[in-house]
Parts: C-alpha cells; structure tokens; sequence
C-alpha cells in the first residue's frame, strides 16, 4: 500500500527545516488525497507524490527566495488540481511534454509521467517558464528531490554570505551539482538522453551543468 511507502527524503528535508531554523509550514492531508495511478488531467498521478499527499495537504520549506512549498490539496484547498487544469491549458504544448505540477516558488517542479519506472514513480524537472521555457531534471523521484533540495538548504546555511547578511547566491539547481550527482537513477536518465527535447540543450551554462552532474559532454 502506498501509505506504508517509506519516505526518507521528505523526513530529512523536515529535520533539516527544523535544526537549521527554517521556516516550515505543514498542514494535515485531505480525508481522501489522491491516489497512485488516479488520473489528474489525464495523467496518472505519481505513486510517491500520492504517498506525500497522505500525510501533507500543504507543506512549506526553507527561507524566502530559496525556499518551495507544495501545492495544497485538502478538503478545504485543491490548488493541486486547479493548478494542473491551467498548467494543461497554457503550457503543455509550448513546453512539448504532459506534466504533473506538484509545487514550487519562482520555478515550477513537475513529475514527467511518460518517464515513470516500474514502481510508478517519476523523475522532476525544474521548469522556467520566463522567456523560453524550458526544464531541468532535479530527481529520479519525489521523494529523491526532497533529500536533494534539503542538502541544497544546508549548502545554502552553510554559505558564508547566508551566514554574514541571510542572503546567498548560490541557485538550485545550477549550484546543487553535488547533490544531484548522487542520485544514480536521474544520471542514468539523463546520460540516456530522456530529458534533453526538455531541457533544451544549448548555451553553454547549461552544457557545463549537464557535463558536472553526470561526467559526460553534451
């Protein structure tokens, strides 16, 4: 069942949140979320997002312009839903691929369900819609991308600038190549090339980034 499905990234980026005093915001879950394989436009829903949504309707993580939530989905909220309705209508076909947006800040972060593996579970992109939009895979899964974004937290704490003034520049993902260089599977994806129609390869930044996360030129 998927509620027994254990979640060691999600519990990481929590503890993270609280040792380091950063602003988390939790609220509980819908008597009835979501379910693994249930569709959400027309896509089946993730198997590993759906186990977050039985035990968070609304999560908000890290400090300020470096921080994320999740969309919320509880009986009182269904920004979940609401949200994919429109992403379907004004981005699906500028952006070539059908996602499912789970939440995000300045940038979006969506499941790609055509890149699901046996277990259901599906990579994230990170995705900017200013000018051209475009993607970047972040996480082999969910739950993968909570364990990533919470070391980028610590990274980012550990910043003497955050230290000296609260403020870094260090970016996610461009400045989490580390941290997503351990995650086998997203390597795996992408040295194969399933991301690059999304990730729209072509300056340099971004060949540089590609190059540091899995030891292959692009």
């Amino acid at each position: 069942m998927m509620e027994s499905m254990v979640l060691p990234g999600l519990e990481r980026m929590i503890e993270v949140c609280q040792r380091l005093n950063l602003s988390l915001e939790i609220l509980p879950p819908a008597r009835d979320p979501l379910k693994a394989g249930e569709l959400l436009e027309g896509l089946p829903f993730d198997s590993v997002l759906a186990t977050v949504y039985t035990r968070l309707g609304y999560a908000a993580f890290g400090p300020g312009m470096k921080g994320w939530g999740l969309l919320q989905s509880d009986d009182q909220v269904h920004e979940l839903q609401k949200r994919n309705n429109w992403w379907r209508e004004a981005w699906w076909e500028e952006l070539g691929e059908p996602m499912i947006v789970f939440g995000g800040d300045l940038y979006t972060y969506a499941t790609v369900p055509r890149l699901a593996d046996e277990r259901g579970r599906q990579p994230v992109v990170q995705v900017d819609t200013y000018e051209e939009p475009y993607s970047l895979p972040v996480a082999s899964n969910v739950d993968r991308f909570f364990d990533t974004y919470s070391r980028f937290l610590e990274a980012v704490v550990a910043d003497p600038d955050y230290q000296q003034t609260g403020k870094s520049d260090l970016l996610f993902p461009w400045d989490a190549t580390e941290f997503l260089a351990r995650d086998e599977r997203l390597v795996e994806l992408m040295r194969a090339g399933c991301f690059d129609s999304l990730m729209k390869i072509g300056d340099d930044p971004t060949r540089r980034w590609f190059a540091k996360v899995t030891g292959r030129s692009v």
